[in-house]
């Protein structure tokens, strides 16, 4: 096999393309993986939208969000806890820190290596060609720590732990116990937002609240763990809305807030955490600016800023759904599939909201 299909960003606003990208030569410890699901993400979006990030530049692959079965191997190769893997096995892997520089060694924080190597931002006419997930293959460097995955978890549930839940987790590690007197608010009802919902109700909260939008989003996170959610479609008036969160919080606020929207709503979030809460930053889309009154940061509180996530995490996420598969609806974040050829249909359907995650199957007939 010389060549594959993939979803190419060739210009920013246009149509996405269907290309043949070269298949690369596989060296000792890299894999190539047959993609079984490629979830889309906000981000997707972003960078479909422009502008583009740092130095990317066109064309792309998009996605980052995969799953799939080892097609080819170079070498023998282990899994994340030590177990040998074969041809054939379903996985996701995790990103590539550099292990040199001052974050990876001294710091120990690899999530902000400058060096980090990620996926769906990479050029498709350049080798190793093959590093965005809305593709019939993919290629994995052999630093990548691979998970396989149970039974118990989708293909689809899978993919969106590659990005969306393993962050969450990151941001679980970092936050700390959440007390069973304590008020978790979470902004944004995607899939970052809902996959929280589930995590904070795990980690027992006394009480799940959501602000979203729109409605069809909000009734999946009801049934992920959210109590109660408000519309923002409804209530568009920022001190309704705290009024909202207040009156389910003894006035105080919430213990715990999680903006899991864009950065733009991060100057109403810290309206509604308690003095001496914390907030947990973990949405990164949005544009324009956000400025925050210093005087309005809640006193003794405490602000969490987690990036991406360290292979653990995706460990973790797809443990969390294959654990606690008959108690929360995983699937049901997946609100449509959609074929390789229907890339532009997923695209547009996320930037408009219309679903919660969209998931291409490369291989579908």
């Amino acid at each position: 096999m010389n060549e594959c299909r993939a979803a190419v960003i060739t210009a920013l606003n246009q149509p996405l393309e269907i290309q043949r990208v070269p298949v690369p030569a596989l060296q000792k410890g890299e894999m190539l993986v047959k993609i079984e699901a490629a979830t889309l993400c906000g981000t997707d979006i972003h960078r479909w939208h422009g502008p583009m990030m740092g130095t990317d530049t066109l064309p792309m692959i998009v996605g980052h969000e995969p799953c799939g079965t080892i097609e080819e191997m170079a070498g023998e190769k282990r899994d994340i806890v030590g177990r040998p893997l074969k041809k054939g096995d379903r996985v996701v892997w995790s990103y590539v820190a550099c292990g040199n520089c001052y974050w990876c060694t001294a710091a120990v924080q690899p999530c902000v290596c400058p060096d980090r190597m990620s996926w769906g931002h990479n050029r498709s006419d350049q080798p190793p060609y093959l590093l965005g997930s809305a593709a019939e293959y993919m290629f994995v460097p052999k630093e990548c720590h691979i998970v396989k995955v149970p039974e118990t978890v989708s293909s689809a549930s899978a993919a969106a732990s590659a990005c969306a839940y393993r962050t969450i987790m990151h941001g679980f590690d970092n936050l700390g116990a959440i007390k069973s007197h304590e008020t978790v608010l979470i902004q944004g009802s995607g899939p970052l937002g809902t996959f929280a919902a589930a995590v904070a109700k795990d980690h027992g909260a006394k009480s799940v609240l959501m602000i979203g939008a729109p409605k069809n989003r909000l009734e999946v996170a009801l049934r992920m763990g959210v109590d109660e959610a408000l519309n923002l479609e409804d209530v568009k008036d920022a001190k309704d809305r705290r009024a909202w969160v207040l009156d389910r919080t003894g006035g105080r606020g919430a213990d715990v807030v999680i903006q899991a929207a864009a950065i733009n709503v991060i100057p109403e979030g810290l309206t509604l955490l308690r003095k001496g809460g914390r907030f947990l930053n973990i949405g990164i889309g949005g544009s324009g600016k956000a400025p925050i009154e210093a005087a309005s940061i809640p006193m003794e509180s405490t602000i969490i800023t987690p990036l991406s996530g360290e292979p653990r995490h995706w460990l973790q996420a797809i443990d969390f759904m294959a654990s606690r598969h008959d108690r929360y609806p995983f699937d049901d974040m997946i609100s449509k599939s959609y074929k390789l050829d229907e890339i532009n249909d997923a695209m547009q359907a996320m930037a408009k909201f219309e679903v919660v995650k969209a998931v291409i199957y490369p291989h579908a007939a």
